[in-house]
Order: C-alpha cells, then sequence, then structure tokens
C-alpha cells in the first residue's frame, strides 16, 4: 500500500510533464515576467529617457573594475608631470627575454633587432627612425621610451593598444640592455672575465 502512494504520484508527474504529441498550444508559463523580461537591446530606441537612447554613458567619475589606474609612475611612465627616471618594474632575466621577444615583434621592423634603427622597414624606403645608441636617447628617462611606445612619435604610431602595460616596461628594460651592449667598456665586464676579452 505504502508503495502504491510512491508510484502513482511519480507517474503522475512524469506523464504530467509530457505532451506525447506536438500542440499547437503555447507552453504554460507560470511566471510569464521571467520569460518575457522587459529589457532593451544594443542600440535600440527607448521611450524612457529623454534623448531617446537606451545605452547610457557612464555615470561620470566612475572607473570600470579593473580599469584604476591609480599608479601614474607604472600605468603612464609619470609621476606627475615628470617622466620617470627608472621603470617601476624589477628588471629580471625573465623580464628582459620577455622585453627581446616583444621588441623583436614590434619594434624590430623598425629599429633593426640591435637598436640602429636600420630595419627592413628602412631597408625598404621609409624613413629610418633613431639609433638607440645615440648618446641623446642614452640618456633619456626610461619614462621617456615608454611614453613613445605608449603613444607614438613622429612616424612611430602608438602601441598601447597592441602591448599592454608590463610588456612595455619588459621592452625599455631590453633596450636599455641593447644601449648598453653596444656601448660597454671593460669596466663592465666582470673582473674574473676580463682575460678572456681582446
Amino acid at each position: 500500500m505504502k508503495a502504491a502512494f510512491v508510484i502513482l504520484p511519480a507517474m503522475l508527474a512524469l506523464f504530467g510533464c509530457t505532451r506525447h504529441q506536438p500542440s499547437d498550444k503555447p507552453p504554460v508559463h507560470l511566471a510569464q515576467n521571467m520569460y518575457e523580461q522587459p529589457k532593451y537591446k544594443a542600440q535600440s530606441e527607448s521611450r524612457f529617457f529623454e534623448d531617446g537612447l537606451s545605452m547610457r554613458p557612464p555615470v561620470e567619475g566612475t572607473v570600470a573594475r579593473g580599469w584604476l589606474r591609480g599608479d601614474s609612475a607604472y600605468y603612464f611612465g609619470r609621476n606627475g608631470d615628470k617622466l620617470v627616471a627608472t621603470a617601476p618594474v624589477v628588471m629580471t632575466m625573465e623580464r628582459l627575454q620577455r622585453g627581446r621577444q616583444r621588441f623583436d615583434i614590434y619594434c624590430s621592423p623598425c629599429h633593426g633587432r640591435i637598436g640602429t634603427g636600420q630595419g627592413i622597414v628602412a631597408k625598404k624606403g621609409m624613413q629610418a627612425p633613431p639609433s638607440f645608441h645615440e648618446q641623446r636617447l642614452r640618456d633619456v628617462e626610461d619614462g621617456h621610451i615608454f611614453d613613445v611606445i605608449t603613444n607614438g612619435l613622429r612616424n612611430m604610431p602608438p602601441y598601447k593598444y597592441q602591448i599592454p602595460v608590463d610588456d612595455r616596461w619588459s621592452i625599455v628594460g631590453y633596450v636599455r640592455a641593447l644601449q648598453r651592449s653596444q656601448n660597454a667598456t671593460l669596466k663592465d665586464v666582470p673582473p674574473d672575465m676580463r682575460q678572456t676579452v681582446h
């Protein structure tokens, strides 16, 4: 008898959920407002707002989550109006290797693999960029190199959309390594290795 009380409701529930044949009647929705929610589609017209636009601009002064750029030195290469003298990141070997990889992809077509400004673009007739090994560019702040990568300069386009901030600092570190490699003196060689340098 107890089994009948369990089996009968289960069978009724099972058969109540199926129709066994196609029907032209719409399904029954007990909570209709959950099924057909009033909402705006992108770029649609709105009769609620005075300007007739359904897409609203962000509230003035708000910042999207993850987009706060509070560290001016890291995100913009500046402290107030001044360019940072040195990169605000630690230059590890992994960072320099990443900088080399990004430099080879984005920078070497114009600047060449060692930063002399004799990349393939210059060889094809475009105006060659200056060599990174000129004293003028060896003396600029790290923030200047970062700013040029970010916003471009003269013929160079801005790369802020293609290269993430951290990779831009890696490129800055690699440019500094290139400058040092092409302008090294005997003082830059560790004392125990100076005998091997000719």
